[in-house]
């Protein structure tokens, strides 16, 4: 069985963040709410208590049922986790009088604890706390300490039980990857063995064990996570695979019959279906985000259904969802995370469709998807190209979406994107797109008054999706974008660049 750790959630904004600093050395994982905690079995190697928005002297504050963990396997507390572990068995937790954010230095290190082993006194950490470790019980022994927090790290005497005050996970603690690497391999002795190939043969033979001779439908959208779930499906049952690339009018410019043509090479049996009009019908007088996504995903649900019809013994219907969609959609696994956003793809299927879900990349996060599809020996085209939302211009048009603003705003984004490709800036960046803004605004042009529309141009860098910085394109590159635009498409008389980061913005407007 492939090695795991599990981590158990109690709603921090950085869980992620350890699923990917676990993940970056080859080691596979999972997180699960601290209520939901599966059956702990061999292949389990250590457990991770992430931190929390939560005192623990809270009323309803989570408490984990660790009878099967503690003592019994390597735990690690991190932040409420160590607090959890330090007020469960004995010690103090309260209110700090000096709370901590941000950065931090060790002001002592025990170098001799396999834990903090490799980290030096003085090394930046990352605070995010208002409670603070009073007291540890007597078996609790300190390991570190900042100049305001005398217990910023401790282990417990005969066990494999240590608790961190820190974030070890956000890149600002400098040393974090080193004291997550000491926990993952020195600790919980994990093989660093999960890698894309290893992903690969394994996905295939659980689909291969989970489908036997049934057919598939698969939702493609043209993107890296369809087309990696395409490849993946076909690999485990061949011809049983039926993909559907549904045109919901709300695609990029000639996006449609690109799409259809960039899998003719692939193999894949692939069918496209032109539904814009329901789309549209179906978006008619909505303005709200929330309300235009589930139109959108149940106009989607609907077409295939319809689709499964037409495919005599269709029992699944197969999805691209990847990590920071469930996790922005829902609560991790049901987990006490904050929900962000719907997502199309994610939460289950209506009754009356009978069909279950197969979702392959449902735990992956993007950079892991493309390199599952690098292994898999796939078009780079079509690995590098940036994420485009499932919902597509759907929510890039604030307010209501009509055909004529869907055409005006796939004239914009091919303007952008295609200048980003021509300047040598579209491998710079890790998503692009336009967005049509519900105002208008005054304009000359050619000595007349205009009242036109306002678009908002948006270029990311990110590595997951999970947070992302705007990108600092070149003010030349972003002058001759907003002339072509202004010149070329008409009804837009205004462009702007959006500077925000995530957090606080998402990555989409809607």
């Amino acid at each position: 069985m492939q090695d795991k750790i599990l981590i158990i959630d109690f709603g921090s904004q950085y869980t992620q963040l350890i699923a990917r600093r676990i993940r970056e050395i080859n080691v596979y994982c999972e997180i699960y709410p601290w209520d939901k905690i599966p059956t702990i079995d061999s292949s389990i190697k250590g457990v991770i208590l992430s931190g929390s928005p939560f005192s623990v002297n809270d009323s309803n504050a989570p408490a984990p049922d660790l009878t099967q963990i503690k003592g019994k396997l390597p735990l690690l507390g991190i932040c409420y986790g160590a607090q959890f572990l330090a007020g469960k068995f004995g010690g103090e937790v309260g209110t700090s009088t000096t709370r901590e954010y941000g950065r931090a230095n060790l002001s002592s290190v025990n170098n001799e604890c396999i834990l903090t082993k490799g980290i030096n006194t003085g090394s930046q950490v990352w605070m995010s706390h208002g409670d603070t470790i009073k007291k540890v019980p007597s078996n609790y022994k300190i390991i570190a300490s900042t100049s305001d927090v005398e217990i910023a790290g401790y282990v417990v005497d005969g066990e494999q039980t240590y608790g961190i005050q820190f974030h070890p996970e956000v890149y600002h603690s400098l040393d974090g990857s080193t004291l997550i690497k000491n926990f993952i391999v020195e600790i919980c002795k994990c093989n660093q063995s999960w890698t894309p190939q290893s992903f690969v043969e394994t996905t295939v033979d659980d689909l291969k064990e989970k489908l036997k001779d049934d057919k598939v439908i698969l939702a493609l959208s043209g993107g890296v996570d369809s087309s990696v779930t395409a490849v993946l499906l076909h690999k485990a049952i061949g011809s049983n695979l039926h993909c559907i690339f549904v045109n919901h009018g709300l695609l990029r410019k000639n996006e449609f019959q690109e799409v259809l043509d960039s899998y003719q090479h692939m193999g894949l049996n692939v069918k496209g279906v032109d539904a814009s009009q329901r789309f549209f019908t179906a978006l008619k007088g909505l303005t709200d985000p929330e309300a235009k996504r589930k139109a959108i995903g149940k106009t989607f649900i609907d077409v295939f259904d319809e689709e499964s019809k037409l495919i005599e013994g269709a029992k699944w219907l197969g999805q691209g969802t990847i990590y920071p969609d469930v996790i922005e959609s829902v609560s991790v696994n049901g987990g006490p995370s904050k929900t962000i956003k719907s997502h199309h793809n994610v939460g289950g299927l209506p009754d009356y469709m009978k069909l279950q879900v197969v979702e392959p990349l449902r735990l992956l996060f993007k950079d892991e998807v493309r390199r599952v599809g690098k292994s898999l020996a796939m078009d780079e085209a079509i690995l590098q190209r940036h994420p485009f939302p499932g919902p597509g211009l759907g929510i890039r048009i604030l307010g209501e979406v009509t055909e004529d603003k869907v055409k005006i705003l796939q004239e914009v984004d091919a303007i952008f994107i295609s200048s980003l490709k021509e300047d040598r800036l579209y491998g710079d960046v890790w998503q692009a797109g336009a967005i049509f803004l519900p105002v208008q605004s005054v304009g000359v042009m050619g000595d007349e008054r205009t009242y036109e529309n306002a678009v908002a141009l948006r270029a990311v860098s990110s590595t997951d999706g999970m947070t992302a910085d705007w990108v600092h394109l070149p003010y030349e590159f972003l002058a001759k974008v907003s002339n072509k635009i202004i010149n070329q498409v008409k009804g837009v008389n205004r462009v702007t660049y959006d500077i925000s980061s995530k957090p606080p913005a998402t990555i989409e407007w809607e």
